[in-house]
């Protein structure tokens, strides 16, 4: 059994078997050792008590220290100690290793985030990134749930691509080359023809364009999975690997979309909330005492809909000096998204029918000629959660549309295919999961929510 199930199971006088890593370890003078064990399936240690007549007892539990790890043979007995209800009286205990008290970065001390970030290999162990880890498992199981009870297929789109989904060029070049020797045309240009695929790859920023393919033949498909950007961006809120969660539905107009996104997030928060309750409860203690209180408004708010010109209006009527301007024809920039969430709507946002020229070019041309069918999901703490859209399905549109923006029409031929052949209505959106642990943890820094973090200088482990 694990520690969790042990622990929920309260079965007082049953035989049990636990394995685990020590938290902490104190002797007394009657002869036992209090040992905290914790196996990260939960984030509560479970005590055991090792009596001195243990054949062990001195050669090997007093050594013990923390991070050591042990298997324990015992029976669940009620415990006297306050702020536990049961504990493991120790019949055999088992030493797998010991961590080198003199050496082992792990004690009984408060550490910074950072230096964790420096020993990402061992940040696990503590609390806080148990406690992530377990976050960002439920979010990725409610998710997939959340797709499949609804008929989704599940889609893994390419990791290598010669396609560029966003238009933006901040992507990482894939090749076989020798750098020291790269191959050249006449026009002392790179030859890529040379090269692995025959042609310029690169790793994907989006499995957008793909699932499209598949939803107009299977009609709901999502793809989850790690992405790419090549920016040069140190921002708390910016990784150079990351995996995205990106629903693309056959029929689907924008307002179906706004429903799918709310729906969507309304329902992965409150599966965190259910089955992660004593995670988030540390979340609120320690980082952020209002956190919960948020998420569960989330759950049970109506997201507010309004367009990009109701939502600029809003902001240049406002009291509020913004550092960035406020303009017809500019982005939304963080500050002015948790000011409509936090401040003026108090509760989810979804502004839509943004500028043609802030957006990518896959969106669908409004009637208007000015704006297009796009959608951002805006969140207290945090601004913009979600980006999606209602795709453009008319040829013409889309073909003139990547001509001014000068995108080759014969190397996105397959992707207008889709419009020559049986076009249809569609729309989808992208959430980064990673902006999703961020905040249902309230940590900081987004380097702290994925197990080994890519960012501008910095590729360990």
């Amino acid at each position: 059994m694990n520690i969790k199930q042990i622990l929920n199971s309260n079965q007082i006088g049953e035989s049990v078997k636990l394995s685990g890593w020590v938290r902490t370890r104190r002797d007394s003078k009657a002869g036992l050792s209090f040992i905290e064990v914790n196996d990260g399936s939960c984030l509560k240690n479970i005590q055991v008590i090792a009596p001195n007549t243990l054949s062990n007892y001195e050669s090997e539990i007093l050594k013990l220290t923390i991070g050591s790890s042990i298997e324990v043979n015992g029976k669940i007995v009620e415990s006297p100690a306050k702020g536990q209800s049961i504990e493991v009286n120790a019949e055999n205990i088992k030493v797998f290793g010991y961590a080198d008290s003199e050496e082992y970065p792990l004690q009984k001390k408060k550490t910074s985030l950072e230096f964790l970030r420096s020993i990402a290999h061992l940040r696990p162990r503590t609390n806080t990134f148990g406690a992530v880890a377990r976050v960002r498992n439920e979010l990725s199981l409610s998710t997939h749930k959340f797709f499949q009870d609804r008929g989704f297929v599940y889609l893994n789109s390419p990791i290598i691509t010669a396609s560029d989904c966003e238009g933006a060029g901040q992507m990482f070049n894939v090749t076989t080359f020798d750098l020291s020797h790269i191959p050249l045309t006449d026009n002392k240009e790179i030859d890529y023809s040379r090269d692995f695929f025959g042609k310029r790859t690169n790793l994907t920023v989006s499995g957008q364009l793909e699932a499209e393919a598949y939803a107009l033949a299977l009609s709901k498909v999502y793809t989850f999975g790690p992405t790419f950007r090549a920016e040069n961006s140190n921002t708390t809120r910016h990784l150079a690997e990351f995996w995205m969660i990106e629903p693309e539905v056959a029929f689907n107009d924008l307002e179906a979309n706004m429903d799918l996104a709310q729906d969507y997030i309304q329902t992965i928060i409150k599966s965190v909330l259910d089955n992660c309750s004593q995670d988030m409860q540390f979340f609120n203690e320690r980082y952020d005492n209002t956190i919960v209180e948020t998420l569960s408004h989330i759950v049970n708010s109506n997201f507010r809909r309004l367009s990009y010109t109701q939502a600029i209006s809003i902001l240049e009527n406002c009291p509020k000096t913004f550092e960035f301007p406020v303009a017809f024809g500019l982005d939304l920039q963080s500050e002015h998204e948790r000011y409509l969430t936090e401040e003026h709507f108090k509760e989810p946002v979804i502004v839509y029918n943004y500028p043609k020229e802030i957006k990518a070019f896959y969106m669908r041309l409004n009637d208007d000629d000015k704006t297009v069918a796009a959608m951002d999901v805006l969140l207290p703490k945090v601004g913009e959660i979600i980006g999606g859209s209602q795709r453009e399905e008319r040829l013409d549109v889309l073909s003139r549309r990547m001509q001014e923006i000068n995108l080759s029409l014969e190397e996105y031929s397959w992707y207008l295919d889709l419009r020559r052949f049986g076009t249809a209505p569609h729309a989808g959106f992208g959430l980064g999961l990673e902006r999703m642990v961020q905040f249902v943890t309230s940590l900081g820094n987004i380097r702290d929510v994925i197990p080994f973090p890519r960012y501008p200088e910095y590729c360990e482990f």
